[in-house]
């Protein structure tokens, strides 16, 4: 499952509902919020709390709050009667520090729940089990980390990971936004500390590929539109959408096609196009030597005609290779989603999205 992250210390406006909007149309449907961030006046919780929950129900998205005892206080509420959340359009609580053991027990029992995944220890959760815990009822999430330097190493989240599926509970972490990131540091709110300065999709595909994490939730409060795109063509399709800067013009660019699969024989240096080749000689595309350049990772690379048999295959390259003049160089993989060509596998699709503004470096 994925998920956004909305925030309480503004009231709703019109373009955090249509980002919210838009992010369900994208695939996305879960909503986090935190109601215990100091930083924040927390005076106007209750009302933006509950309209943060009908936009949920209104969109079919699920809402989780993560909450304290001072919190509950702030709403009016307390964890006796924190049920009354639910007809808040709130559907679950993740629980803060000091809260304890009997009061997350009656919770379980009452909504869905969220442990910290980063903190409990196997002992303190056995003992919770053993003492009436709804496992079917509870998740296990993961922190998220402003500062620079202290998000978790992937071997520590892998092996807490492996701890709650042993409970059969499922588990979440955070990845960083692309567009408007929360402060008051605005570094990213990741929950590895490697993904920190990574494209969003990125550290996603890392997440749910090899560290053993059911679900991800974007940290920051916004995405671009080009990342919105990227997770929903992997959610409908299994596709992996690279941005790319291009080194044509524009209706150069339109002869080449942006929808691939990769051989099922992988190359070891690059992806190849399998269906390239056909295309440019169903058109009649006659390509010749144009920016015969070195070719560094990611770059977008078609063969020209002195390739003979093999001009017009579309390569993305996997590593540094030399210049070659059956060789034009067409484009550039953005930096940030350099770690993407990796997760393309080998019959796996992918697709190239031109970034407009055509760069000359």
């Amino acid at each position: 499952m994925l998920g956004i992250s909305i925030y309480l210390n503004n009231k709703l406006t019109a373009a955090g509902e249509s980002f919210i909007k838009d992010a369900k149309q994208h695939g996305f449907e879960a909503i986090f919020t935190s109601l215990h961030i100091p930083e924040d006046d927390p005076s106007q919780y209750r009302e933006r709390l509950k309209a943060l929950g009908q936009l949920s129900k209104d969109n079919s998205m699920t809402l989780m709050a993560d909450i304290s005892s001072k919190s509950m206080e702030h709403l009016g509420l307390s964890f006796s009667t924190a049920a009354e959340l639910l007809n808040w359009g709130v559907d679950g609580l993740r629980i803060d520090y000091g809260i304890d053991e009997q009061t997350i027990i009656s919770l379980s029992q009452q909504m869905r729940i969220a442990l910290n995944a980063s903190t409990i220890t196997e002992t303190k959760l056995d003992q919770l089990t053993k003492n009436g815990l709804i496992t079917g009822h509870t998740e296990a999430w993961h922190n998220f980390y402003p500062r620079p330097e202290t998000g978790l190493s992937k071997a520590y989240l892998i092996e807490k990971n492996q701890l709650f599926h042993k409970y059969g509970i499922q588990t979440m972490a955070f990845i960083p936004g692309d567009a408007s990131l929360r402060g008051p540091l605005h570094l990213g709110l990741p929950t590895l500390e490697k993904h920190r300065n990574l494209s969003p999709f990125a550290a996603y595909l890392e997440l749910i590929h090899s560290c053993e994490v059911d679900k991800v939730h974007v940290g920051d409060p916004y995405l671009s539109q080009t990342a919105l795109v990227q997770f929903a063509e992997w959610q409908k399709e299994r596709v992996i959408t690279l941005r790319a800067w291009p080194y044509l013009e524009k209706r150069l660019r339109e002869t080449i096609p942006v929808s691939h699969t990769n051989r099922p024989d992988p190359a070891r240096d690059c992806l190849r196009s399998a269906e390239s080749r056909t295309y440019a000689s169903e058109n009649g595309m006659k390509y010749e030597p144009y920016q015969t350049t070195e070719r560094p990772r990611g770059s977008i690379t078609i063969d020209n005609k002195l390739y003979g048999r093999y001009a017009g295959e579309l390569q993305i390259t996997l590593t540094d290779l030399p210049k070659d003049d059956k060789v034009n160089v067409v484009g550039q993989i953005i930096s940030e989603d350099l770690p993407l060509l990796d997760a393309v596998e080998p019959g796996g699709k992918f697709n190239i999205k031109w970034i407009e503004t055509v760069n000359n470096n």
